[in-house]
């Protein structure tokens, strides 16, 4: 039987969802099956608090729903986990969202840094850090200088500023970086050659997460919503 892993992209822009999508089908092991899904209401990329807070409500509706369905694991692709805490209340199924599994595998590493482009969700990234009980092993939060949208309007240019930061991170001690957004996944190759530390990739890492989860799942939880 094939399994159902339904990747929730919090924000509207749906050639984000299938860049991510691509990634976690490459790394889920066979009779899992990934889906992806763009939210419909919301900026085409979430760079601000308000945004963040006001996704959560439409993954929780959107992840209920597919629950129901039949999906067998949900995957909230940004890195603000936006609605995570109520879906995983409402929908008796595994899920996990980016920050959480990505730094879940960064601190494998021991002392993890984060790098990301997105300087107004600041206090939200370090308010999961402490969340999620990694506030003694982060080294530090790192973030491109510039505007948002011109740093990511160019793939060269965005993994050109987080490769910069990222050998930063090398030099002040960190033993591995979290790269923190979901639509920065595809300059993580670029960032991994330029920098001598492990750099997680948190599409990846939360699809690896999930796949673990969804396998240790037993099949008579699997579509219940509370």
């Amino acid at each position: 039987m094939t399994l159902r892993l339904a990747l929730l992209n919090p924000n509207t822009n749906a050639a984000t969802t299938a860049m991510m999508a691509a990634i976690a089908a490459a790394n889920v092991p066979p009779g899992i099956r990934v889906e992806g899904h763009t939210m419909a209401l919301g900026p085409p990329v979430i760079t601000e608090e308000k945004a963040l807070a006001e996704a959560g409500g439409q993954v929780v509706a959107v992840g209920r729903s597919l629950a129901a369905d039949g999906a067998a694991g949900l995957l909230v692709a940004a890195f603000g986990d936006p609605g995570l805490g109520r879906l995983r209340a409402r929908a008796c199924i595994p899920v996990t969202g980016l920050a959480e599994a990505g730094m879940a595998e960064a601190a494998r590493h021991g002392r993890f840094s984060i790098i990301t482009t997105t300087p107004a969700l600041r206090g939200s990234i370090l308010g999961k850090v402490r969340a999620y009980g990694h506030e003694g092993q982060l080294v530090s939060l790192r973030i491109s200088a510039g505007d948002v949208a011109e740093t990511m309007s160019s793939p060269a240019r965005m993994a050109e500023a987080l490769a910069a930061l990222a050998r930063d991170c090398a030099r002040e001690g960190a033993q591995a970086v979290l790269v923190g957004g979901g639509p920065l996944a595809s300059a993580v190759p670029a960032v991994a050659a330029s920098c001598p530390l492990p750099v997680i990739e948190p599409v990846a890492a939360g699809t690896r997460r999930l796949a673990a989860l969804m396998a240790g799942a037993t099949s008579g939880d699997r579509g219940r919503v509370l």
